[in-house]
């Protein structure tokens, strides 16, 4: 089980996943960035974390270290967030009423920021029951 160490936390890669899939449990890696790490690091990406020699595990560990992932990039963007509410923005008056903020359409098909959220039944009429 290779352990990367970053700032504070301890983060574990899991053993049965290729590289590239398994530096994807970070947040703010995805499989585009972390074949990215690993082009850069000179490591294959179909390795498996445990076959990891040390200095290939420095090398990943050096590229990750030198970018902004995990509490400090939630933190990054909680704080835009909260600047675009502060100021008032038509993006953060979005934010503030937990709606889409990117123009898309809330007649239908915005169930994802606001919840299953269905307000009417589903053909307006009850259906008489038999007694």
């Amino acid at each position: 089980m290779v352990i990367f160490v970053l700032f504070v936390q301890i983060l574990n890669i899991s053993n049965n996943k290729h590289l590239d899939i398994a530096l994807t449990s970070l947040y703010g890696i995805g499989v585009s960035r972390a074949r990215t790490i690993l082009k850069e690091a000179g490591v294959d990406k179909t390795l498996k974390a445990d076959t990891l020699t040390v200095d290939q595990e420095n090398a990943i560990r050096k590229i990750i270290e030198s970018m902004t992932i995990e509490g400090v990039l939630k933190r990054e963007i909680a704080s835009n967030v909260k600047r675009l509410k502060d100021i008032k923005s038509y993006r953060g008056t979005r934010h503030m009423k937990r709606l889409p903020v990117r123009g898309q359409r809330t007649k239908t098909n915005s169930r994802t920021i606001r919840g299953n959220v269905r307000k009417t039944m589903a053909s307006g009429r009850r259906k008489e029951s038999k007694t």
